[in-house]
This record gives structure tokens, sequence and C-alpha cells, in this order.
């Protein structure tokens, strides 16, 4: 391990710091004593040069557009696995199936786990009409903690297991009853018959007494199942962040994960996948693609492109090529999509992907780009996008609570600033 001198110019006082080595990424200088060293604070708005935690979880790079769980490539477990076997691998310290028969027992007890408390059905009946799901899914989850209030004091492995399986259990069910609420549908209950993913497309589609007006095919299943696989978990971003953050204060661990629901929301965030779709509608048919390029890129414009560029990645997303080539399948097996808007898309794309102005900036499509226009085959409900969003990354939060909490010593996060008032 090597060291960093700082030295402060004002003072000619030098002082000297650690320097980290992690398994993959870049080195990083250890300043958590910089402040008891040097009586100053660093300045990092937006937390882009800082390292908050140590995870094992998941690692993105953003140079090379890698995103991998547990050393896991993405690619690798979208081909081989599916969306329960990644649960399995996020919440269970990097372990994966090695059988059918154990994957299959983890889904009928993540199935059998999905039922709720008819005290929360009623409260989330009790929400107005019109509510956005995403509002509703928060409430209902940090509701939940009234339920299982034991969970805030977890010793043991198994206590900490019940905690993580249980809300990842319950979450589709939340989120469909989020929406039928909304809309103001009667509830329809999980199928004990039917797979853990499936079993989401049951409840949002299926009238009372369990009747579909069709069936529920495979390839839409297998569809699904790939989106909630990609959102899983993506290092420390902003909802990620918000859920170790607030799981720091040692609250119960629903109501660290509701606060993460509020953080994916945004638009910035969770949210831009709807943003995408209400962007490839405004523009309303290909021919105008050029003319909105040209306001992208004129900096006098306040128009921005939705679903391309990305925070971390500085070449294309991986999760955006799996996807492209997901929609390619699905129109190709028959998956009736908004081929208008796929149209739109794909010049977009191809516009920018050839442009000096967005090479020069890395702004590559990203996950955003195309879920909206698969979720919409999938017959999926526009104000479901971010829900959907949720259930997939809320095994992620779950493995990084479980990470946080079962550390030695949990230090609650507390960032300095920069006073600047009177």
């Amino acid at each position: 391990m090597g060291t960093v001198t700082f030295t402060n110019n004002e003072t000619g006082e030098k002082f000297e710091f650690e320097i980290l080595n992690p398994t993959r990424g870049p080195q990083l200088v250890d300043f958590s004593k910089f402040y008891e060293t040097t009586g100053m604070f660093t300045f990092d708005p937006g937390y882009g040069s800082t390292a908050n935690c140590k995870s094992e979880i998941s690692f993105v790079d953003g140079k090379k557009g890698e995103l991998v769980y547990y050393g896991h490539p993405i690619e690798e477990l979208v081909e081989k696995y599916k969306f329960v076997d990644v649960i399995k691998l996020l919440i269970g310290n990097g372990y994966i199936f090695p059988t059918k028969e154990e994957s299959d027992q983890f889904e009928r007890e993540l199935v059998r786990r999905s039922y709720i408390h008819e005290g929360l059905r009623k409260i989330i009946d009790a929400f107005p009409d019109g509510a956005h799901p995403m509002a509703n899914l928060s409430s209902s989850v940090s509701a939940l903690s009234t339920f299982y209030y034991d969970h805030i004091d977890m010793e043991y492995e198994a206590e900490y297991q019940t905690m993580a399986r249980r809300i990842i259990a319950k979450t589709p069910t939340l989120a469909a009853f989020a929406y039928r609420s909304s809309v103001g549908s009667p509830f329809v209950y999980p199928d004990a018959d039917r797979g853990y993913v499936e079993n989401f497309l049951y409840m949002l589609r299926a009238y009372p007494h369990g009747k579909l007006k069709e069936e529920i095919s495979p390839i839409e299943v297998s569809a699904l199942d790939t989106i909630f696989m990609l959102h899983a978990d993506h290092g420390q971003n902003a909802s990620t962040a918000t859920v170790r953050n607030v799981a720091s204060t040692g609250v119960h661990p629903y109501a660290a994960l509701s606060a993460g629901l509020s953080a994916l929301w945004g638009k910035a965030h969770g949210g831009a996948n709807e943003s995408v779709m209400d962007q490839l509608e405004m523009i309303g048919d290909v021919k105008n693609v050029d003319r909105y390029i040209a306001k992208a890129k004129d900096k006098n414009d306040s128009f921005r492109l939705m679903g391309f560029g990305h925070r971390v990645y500085k070449s294309y997303d991986p999760r955006a090529r799996i996807l492209r080539k997901l929609k390619d399948d699905l129109d190709q097996k028959g998956v009736k999509m908004n081929q208008r808007l796929v149209e739109i898309a794909e010049k977009i794309e191809e516009v920018a992907t050839q442009d000096e102005y967005f090479l020069s900036r890395s702004l590559y499509p990203n996950v955003d780009f195309y879920s909206g226009i698969i979720l919409t085959a999938l017959k999926i409900p526009k104000s479901m996008f971010t829900p959907i969003f949720a259930i997939g990354r809320m095994p992620g939060w779950c493995g990084q609570v479980l990470e946080l909490l079962q550390e030695p010593n949990v230090k609650i996060t507390r960032p300095r600033q920069m006073y600047v008032g009177k």
C-alpha cells in the first residue's frame, strides 16, 4: 500500500494519507481521518469522487461499459439465470444456485411470502384514485414496518434473511395493488401456482376471481425477468446511497427501503423511463428526429435528449445493449410493438451514435432508452415503469442493507458542508 502527500501551501504543512487498492476500479485515498489530521473538510458536491462504503455486491466500470454482480458479468447472468437466482445472489453473499431444484424451491418460498396482511390492504385501499403508484408503493413499504416491527432488532443470519425475503416477496404484490388502487380496480391476490415474475403480470392483468382476458405467455415472463435482472443493483447510485444512509441511523430496514423508493421516483433517476416515452411521443414522427437532435445540440435550447448519457457510463450502457437485443427478439417473436416509437428511437440512436457532439461527450443510450418501449409491448401502463424498476432494485437494496447492518461497527452517515451563510 502506498501513500499520497497533501501539502497546505498556506502553512507549508504536509500530511500523508494511505492509498487503498480495491479489487476493481481506481485506487482510493483514505480521507476518513482528513478532518482530524488537517482540520479541513473535503468538498465534493454530488459525491462524484467519494466512496461512501466498502461493498462486494456490484461494480460498474463506466469507461469499459461493464456491470457485474458479485463478479458475474450482467451478460452472463441474463443468459444463464433467472431473476430469482439473482435475488439469491444479492442477498446470499454471492451464493448462486447450483441446481434447478434449489432455485425452484426458493421461488416457491417467495411466492408463499407474497401475500400481504389484510390490514395493509385496507391502508392501500384508502389511497385516493389517481395517486401515482410510486407514492402508494413507498407509503406501503413504510407501513409494512408496523406489521413486522421485530425486524428492527435482528441478530442472526436467519433473521436478516427473513426480513429481506419477506420484503422482496411482497414488493410485486404491493406494486400491483398500488396500481389497481390508483385506477380504482379491485385487488387481485397472488396465485400460488404461478412463478414470482409471472405472478406480477397476473396481479396487474387479471379480473377478480383469477380470470385473465388473455393468457400470460412465457415470452412475456422471460422479457420482464430480464428487465428485473438488469435493474437489480448498480453500485452506489442515488437510491442505494439513500437506503444505506437511512439504514445507518438504526431505523427499521423497511423505512430505509421506503426512502430508497422515494429517491428512485425522481425523473433524474428511476422515473427517467417515463420521460423517455413522453419524449418519443412528443417527437411524434421519425422525420422530426433531425430537428430534435439539433435542438439537443443547441446550448441555448432547454431541450435535452432523454435516455442518453449516464453519470457513470462513458461508453454504451451494457444494460441498454441487452435491452436493444431484447427489443429485436420480441419483435421477431411476434410481440406487438409500437412501431412508430420504435422507429423514432432507432433513428435517434443511429443519428446520435454517429454524431461527434454526442460521441465527444460520451452520450450513449442508457438503460431507460429502450425499457419503456419493451414495457409498453408487455402491456404495462406507463405509470408502472418506475415501480417495475423498484421491484428489480429491491434485492440489491436488501443486499446493501444486509452488508451495512452486518458490519461490526456501523457508523451513522454524516456528511459535512461548506457553510456560506451569515
